[in-house]
């Protein structure tokens, strides 16, 4: 809360004008929704005067640690809100800014861990301080003093906090931000101008981190509880789009103007962006599950005719995601795509969106089937990120295959939508041949540090197989469930694992830990080995995969049958002729040998003598 004790004017410590401290000041911000929570930290302190992605990698530095960990510094604060200004200059590309974080203690502390990546400069930390003089509470600003090391802000706080207490403190800054130069995978501030040479710019960061352009603690499992309010200043002649819903513009006296943006849910730091440019808007209505969704987009003006023919497709996407996942989940922050200066991200309420009006990624197929060339890649993968990645977050990366697998699940579900099942099976088992297994899809902990990008077609091909043992029905209401179960919240991989598993009886039946393990912890593929012995159909999965047990799918009659195996062999069906060539469903993402009678013969000796009955 930025008051001061004085009951008439008084001049701004950081130096901010009269209009500027109007801008971040208006009645619906975060930090009048946490002006209570401050007030109530304030009586306590009066209390008491009166009487706080990739692959390979396997060293790491003490740097990476304090990025990917929540460390004693990280731990005892919790963030309820940001408020970022920033302007840009495009010819120096440089940023000046000013970041206030909202923040309450979960445990008594009083030093904190900042994130502001090099070479940006911190000009001055401020506190607001409570203090009980003559009686009454009051609140003044303090300077603070604060030391760097690497990407790292070390702040002591003037006053040790207590559990339960909050405040902020305000970080002003400058300097030129790292330059992306491969966005959106090697990101950073994005400086570019359009076809017909109009400053262009934004920021890609996710994995690198929203640190590279404002202070914040830049780490996935800490999301702002009452959402973020983003300020960017520009020159009259382009316009600025943030997330969320845009509250205001202000005109300023240099030519500029500020842009006000509001995010009312809760936001990953990566997510929060501004876009700048020679810009368009037009608008149109969802109806949706929950009532009317705004849906905006904001594109290049010289492309807007384009767009609003090529855009059509997203009210289609949202009716399938709306029907299989549950309501989109930002309602009160709206829809937006908005046209950015690199190929695509899922910023919260105002997806990025760069992959040239056409069907498809950049006009290919990742499946090889053409089956995705019917809809446009980016719009549905970074709008299905809205549910899995945005609403449903993982605390570490290096469980990012629930944001990156189940998203691109997502692609396979609205295939089904726009051209049928069979289709859909056509584009997952296509993405097969995108899966290399040369290391584990979840990665190292506490390190800031991804999982292979297997995570992409792997993780969807886990979550179809899982669909084909469960059942249409069972998975489709699963996922509603886990929406709801997880809606706005931060999870693991193991917490959804757990919820699929014990979703309902029958998934508690039919999944387990091993089948998990199997697909994110290792780089083999269950092998089902198969064979006929005394006239019988014998299967396993293969003991290189030692533990697993899961249903095998195999075809009779052009019906799939999912039968449960585990590393022993099982007698699948009798009267069987040793020329029978076995069908197996290709849902399932395994590998199947054939064995011959001697191979069973030999495991069955060493299994115990228990009957099987054929399962046909």
């Amino acid at each position: 809360m930025h008051q001061s004790t004085c009951n008439v004017a008084c001049d701004d410590p950081l130096g901010r004008s009269p209009e500027a401290l109007h801008s971040i000041a208006h009645a619906d911000t975060f930090a009048d929704m946490f002006k209570k929570s401050l007030a109530l930290s304030m009586v306590l302190v009066g209390a008491v005067a009166h009487a706080q992605l990739g692959d390979g990698q396997n060293t790491f530095t003490h740097a990476d640690t304090l990025r990917g960990s929540i460390g004693p510094y990280r731990a005892w604060w919790n963030v309820v809100g940001y408020d970022v200004t920033v302007r840009p200059d495009f010819e120096t590309r440089s940023i000046v800014g000013r970041t206030i974080i909202a923040f309450d203690a979960v445990e008594a502390g009083g030093r904190m861990q900042i994130d502001l990546q090099q070479p940006l400069v911190v000009d001055s930390i401020v506190a607001d301080v409570a203090e009980f003089k003559d009686g009454a509470i009051a609140v003044s600003y303090k300077t603070i003093p604060f030391s760097r090391e690497e990407n790292v802000i070390w702040v002591d706080l003037p006053q040790a906090m207590k559990k339960g207490e909050a405040t902020t403190i305000t970080i002003s800054y400058h300097g030129v931000p790292r330059a992306a130069r491969n966005p959106p995978w090697d990101g950073g501030w994005i400086w570019k101008k359009d076809e017909q040479g109009n400053p262009w710019m934004s920021v890609a960061c996710q994995g690198l981190g929203a640190s590279v352009w404002y202070p914040c603690k830049d780490h996935q499992s800490d999301e702002p509880e009452y959402g973020a309010n983003l300020h960017i200043t520009v020159p009259d002649s382009l316009q600025a789009i943030g997330n969320g819903r845009l509250r205001n513009k202000q005109k300023n006296s240099d030519g500029t103007t500020t842009w006000n943006w509001q995010v009312k849910n809760p936001i990953n730091t990566y997510n929060l962006v501004p876009y700048i440019g020679k810009y368009t808007h037009f608008h149109e209505d969802f109806v949706g599950v929950k009532g009317p969704l705004d849906l905006d987009y904001w594109v290049l003006a010289f492309n807007e005719a384009k767009a609003r023919e090529h855009f059509k497709q997203v009210p289609l996407m949202l009716k399938c995601f709306e029907e299989w996942l549950g309501p989109y989940p930002f309602y009160e922050d709206g829809y937006k795509l908005v046209e950015a200066p690199h190929l695509g991200m899922e910023h919260q309420s105002a997806v990025a969106y760069g992959n040239k009006y056409q069907n498809g990624y950049l006009g290919m197929d990742l499946s090889g089937t053409g089956r995705g060339l019917l809809w446009d890649f980016i719009i549905v993968h970074e709008s299905g990120h809205e549910w899995f990645g945005n609403s449903i977050t993982t605390a570490d990366i290096a469980d990012m295959w629930v944001h990156e697998g189940i998203t691109q699940y997502t692609e396979v579900i609205y295939t089904e939508c726009q051209q049928g099942k069979e289709a859909a099976e056509d584009y997952v088992i296509g993405l097969r041949n995108k899966i290399g297994n040369r290391s584990p899809v979840i990665g190292p902990y506490g390190v800031n540090q991804e999982g292979n990008g297997d995570m992409y077609p792997k993780g969807a091909n886990l979550m179809h197989t899982i669909r084909h043992i469960v059942g249409d029905s069972t998975f489709k209401a699963m996922l509603l469930e886990m929406n709801r179960k997880f809606y706005l919240k931060v999870t693991t991989s193991a917490e959804i694992e757990d919820f699929m598993i014990n979703y309902n009886e029958r998934t508690k039946a039919m999944l387990n830990k091993s089948i998990f393990d199997q697909y994110l912890r290792t780089t083999q593929i269950p092998v089902l080995e198969w064979g006929i012995f005394k006239r019988a159909l014998w299967a396993r999965w293969s003991d290189d995969t030692p533990d697993l047990k899961m249903c095998g799918g195999f075809m009779r009659n052009g019906q799939s049958r999912s039968v449960p195996l585990g590393t022993s062999f099982r007698r699948i069906a009798s009267g069987v002729a040793k020329e029978t060539e076995v069908g197996i469903d290709r849902n399932w993402y395994i590998d199947t040998k054939r064995v011959n009678r001697k191979t069973i013969k030999a495991h069955r000796s060493m299994q115990p003598r228990v009957i099987t009955d054929p399962v046909w």
